[in-house]
């Protein structure tokens, strides 16, 4: 009966039937996970590609990073549940599966973080290079502390003491921030462009003194087109320390302008003229009329001032609108005789007898 005592006989700590209980198990549990890892890549990728959102395409993603040795470990823990391995070899298995594991979620981690970074990367900076780039240091930063925290649990489950290397990756920390704390303020900077978009490549702004056009934002530093052809270098801190106005973002535009009438005007003249100017503003398209009125009586003449919203951003809108409405109250105000205030000037004679005398011209 040596077959059947080879069967039943104890081989650390389990019968050889046992044994092979655990390797079929093994073996059964490793392929099927493969063959189901494999029909869900499959099938949830061409149903992926049929759909719009993107979150089916991370769970391919997820399901496709899952490595063979990932489910070998599960396979073999699958095994134990048979039979328990003895002391020395369950230390060296809970090793291994330590490491595996870790090395699992780096791998998955390091597929969120460039799915994430894609996926903000396509939403927000569609041909914009500047914050694409931004974007991916990010990502990279994401995975270095990823990988950095993996590395020291993996270190600590070993038994080794990281109290000294995180200590010490504290102070060289400090000192680099210290050092390069200006770079690191406009990276900051740059990420919180970014995120919170004030501007975007290709809109029109003014900061401070200076108009132009963005035409590249970079880690450090963002470079603006003036209006009058050179380029501007401003790094990131110093541009969100700044006032900053977007004219591309603008909606509509407030536009205001005054006319100065000679005092000898009719008062029953001046009070038609708001009316006019109303009539006139309203004929324009896109523009929305607000107020009009003789809102003081300066040295310069009687002044009635005017305000309307157009209802367009742009600035040549705006000024083909305020011509028409020039021409046309031109028109208008000839017509009706009134005259626009000339400025006073006054003239000072001396006399033989050395009386000076002044009069008063317009």
């Amino acid at each position: 009966m040596p077959s059947l005592n080879l069967l039943i006989g104890d081989w650390y700590g389990a019968s050889a039937t046992q044994w092979l209980i655990a390797a079929l198990t093994l073996g059964g549990v490793y392929v099927a996970l493969a063959l189901l890892r494999r029909i869900l890549v499959r099938r949830f990728g061409a149903l992926a590609a049929r759909t719009t959102t993107d979150w089916d395409d991370l769970a391919v993603q997820i399901v496709d990073r899952t490595r063979w040795y990932f489910l070998f470990l599960v396979a073999t823990y699958a095994a134990t549940r048979v039979v328990s391995p003895p002391g020395e070899l369950a230390r060296v298995l809970r090793a291994l599966a330590v490491l595996v594991v870790l090395v699992q979620t780096g791998i998955w981690g390091n597929g969120i973080i460039g799915f994430a970074t894609d996926h903000y990367a396509r939403l927000r900076a569609t041909g914009d290079v500047g914050t694409r780039a931004t974007i991916q240091a990010l990502g990279y930063a994401g995975r270095f502390v990823l990988w950095t925290l993996l590395i020291v649990t993996a270190l600590q489950n070993f038994g080794i003491n990281v109290t000294a290397v995180i200590t010490g990756l504290g102070i060289g920390g400090i000192a680099v921030a210290l050092a390069l704390q200006n770079i690191l303020g406009d990276l900051f900077a740059a990420l919180s462009i970014v995120l919170d978009k004030p501007f975007v490549v290709g809109d029109a702004i003014q900061v401070d003194n200076v108009s132009g056009t963005i035409e590249h934002l970079g880690l450090k530093t963002t470079r603006i087109r003036s209006v009058s052809g050179e380029q501007i270098v401003i790094s990131n801190t110093d541009l969100l320390k700044s006032r900053i106005r977007n004219f591309k973002r603008m909606e509509q535009r407030r536009a205001a302008f005054h006319l100065d009438f000679a005092f000898d005007t009719p008062p029953d003249k001046l009070a038609a003229i708001p009316a006019m100017v109303r009539q006139v503003v309203e004929a324009q398209p896109k523009v929305q009329f607000d107020r009009s009125h003789l809102l003081s009586i300066a040295e310069t003449g009687l002044r009635v001032e005017t305000v309307y919203i157009v209802l367009d951003a742009d600035y040549n809108t705006y000024a083909d609108i305020q011509q028409a409405i020039n021409l046309e109250l031109l028109r208008r105000l000839q017509k009706e005789r009134i005259e626009f205030a000339a400025p006073a000037k006054s003239v000072y004679f001396r006399q033989a007898s050395g009386e000076v005398t002044r009069r008063a011209d317009a």
